[in-house]
């Protein structure tokens, strides 16, 4: 498999302006029915009646939500206006109004609430500029509806409900506004708001809404005569996987040959390594099960990571040291500086015992650990196998201690000969593993919940390169000593335990995962619902 990609990257508004954008310089003004002749200053107008906001909220319930934002924003303003000034609706005004049409853009599928209100406003000419209060908060009330939607994502309580429990990103849309009031370019510019990683995932989506409009997507049909094809077959089945790759870019042309030539064997190989799957030159209805996954439901997963970038805290990228792993991708991945210095696999936990999606600082590492046998484990488990073979905790190298059972250190250790603490509530931790052959399946969803990790010397020595007390040759000796030893890290290294099942690459090119826990349908009817 390709080499992992990049958890998080980083760095609200994106540039995305095309019927009412700024055409030369961003001092530039906007031309159309309501715009300002003057560069955006904050309003100069007298401050309106407060009992006002109260009454528009009773015309427009559907804006309700955002009645506390809204009464904060004017408190703090002593109710000026915000949109508008004595010659009319400011630059700023013109660019939300485009921002709220393209919102489908941001990955959002959603109705404006009272469009044919806000479309009257800037469609329509206003005589003498004459300013309503109506208007003034319809758009402040959009504003929020758009930053909700597209900066922060859906309730974090909803998010904790699919058992994210990633920290959530906090954000004062209320002090936003005032930048973007002092300065509207940045409603275009500023892109420190989100994950870069949104980003990508937003231009890939673009992508995949031009295919899904050339209407071009028909299913590939496996020749019946045949169980697979492999290099040198020949067949129209073969010109329609070529055809299919050429679209989702993993060929640079069609020929449409129906042979499966070399061409066609790189093109294969590529989409396999993009789509998590172990890399093999024979086409066979797996494959092309794979191929046929409609535009629809990859347009929808890109929607479903786009969400979850929103939740992500884009402080993370300031850290000189992180660890981020992605679930659905078994990847490690170990940053320093922002630069990957160091690619994994890993395994996860499986189906009924799922690894939780939370993180935490690492603060130790244990050589030659002990495993000390979780209560639920020692009941389902090793009793029923010591009731059937009295000899099972010698012959596994466990003793009782402390009530409990734990297995000594040693090369059969589950925890192979090193572990490295996060502590958290949920008792998760990366290990080593004696079941090195774990790491070469293509599902590596085995664990109790724990994760396995496939280069644990080279994660050892990456993490203790600049601590004076370590060199290699004494990482390898405390691993194999056979004596439970522990280490407090100097700096601690906080550890980031995510699930994107789309992932866009340095390169743009996209990435999609197994929803290995099932979780992507599920935040999708949350998302679209909202």
């Amino acid at each position: 498999m390709r080499k992992s990609i990049v958890l998080l990257a980083l760095f609200v508004f994106g540039s995305s302006l095309s019927v009412l954008s700024c055409k030369k310089k961003d001092d530039d003004t906007i031309k159309s029915p309501l715009a300002s002749t003057t560069p955006a200053k904050a309003s100069s107008l007298i401050p309106f009646d407060s009992t006002l906001v109260t009454v528009f909220f009773k015309k427009y319930p559907e804006l309700n939500k955002y009645h506390q934002e809204t009464t904060e924003l004017y408190q703090k303003r002593n109710y000026q206006y915000v949109w508008f000034d004595s010659k009319g609706m400011l630059e700023v005004g013109h660019l939300l109004y485009n921002k709220l049409n393209n919102i489908e853009e941001e990955g959002i599928k959603t109705t404006i609430p009272y469009k044919n209100k806000l479309d009257s406003l800037f469609l329509t000419k206003v005589e003498n500029n004459k300013i309503n209060i109506d208007d003034e908060l319809l758009l402040t009330t959009l504003y929020f509806f758009y930053t909700h939607k597209v900066l922060k994502g859906i309730d974090p309580k909803k998010s904790i409900e699919l058992g994210w429990y990633l920290p959530r990103k906090k954000e004062s849309y209320v002090g936003y506004l005032d930048s973007i009031i002092a300065n509207p370019s940045l409603i275009n510019k500023n892109e420190k708001e989100q994950l870069s990683q949104y980003y990508k995932l937003k231009e890939v989506l673009q992508k995949y809404r031009t295919l899904q409009k050339n209407d071009s997507w028909t299913p590939i049909e496996m020749d019946s005569s045949r169980v697979a094809l492999n290099p040198g077959d020949s067949t129209t089945t073969i010109a329609q996987i070529r055809k299919r790759l050429y679209q989702l870019e993993d060929l640079t042309k069609d020929s449409k040959s129906a042979i499966y030539d070399e061409d066609l064997k790189a093109g294969i190989l590529k989409y396999q390594a993009r789509n998590g799957i172990k890399e093999n030159t024979t086409i066979n209805k797996k494959l092309i099960t794979s191929l046929n996954v409609s535009i629809e439901d990859r347009i929808k997963t890109i929607m479903v990571n786009m969400e979850r970038c929103r939740w992500i805290d884009v402080d993370i990228s300031k850290v000189a040291a992180l660890i981020l792993i992605n679930i659905p991708a078994f990847q490690l991945t170990y940053l320093k500086e922002g630069k990957v210095v160091l690619n994994s696999n890993v395994v996860v936990g499986k189906d009924i015992n799922r690894t939780v999606i939370f993180s935490a600082d690492m603060r130790y590492i244990v050589f030659s650990p002990y495993w000390n046998v979780p209560k639920s484990i020692i009941t389902k488990e090793i009793k029923p196998s010591i009731a059937k073979n009295p000899n099972y905790l010698a012959q596994h190298n466990m003793e009782w201690h402390e009530g409990g059972i734990r297995q000594k250190p040693g090369p059969k250790n589950s925890l192979g000969l090193i572990k490295f603490l996060f502590p958290n509530n949920n008792s998760i931790y990366l290990h080593d593993t004696p079941s090195k052959n774990l790491f070469n399946e293509e599902k590596r969803a085995f664990s109790h919940g724990c994760i396995r990790v496939a280069k644990p010397v080279e994660l050892a020595n990456e993490i203790l390169k600049d601590d004076k007390n370590w060199t290699p040759e004494k990482i390898d000796a405390a691993m194999h000593k056979g004596k439970e030893s522990w280490y407090t890290l100097k700096n601690k290294i906080p550890v980031y335990i995510g699930y994107f099942t789309a992932w866009v690459d340095d390169n743009g090119e996209i990435h999609f995962y197994d929803d290995v826990y099932k979780r992507d349908d599920r935040l999708a009817t949350m998302l679209f619902e909202e």
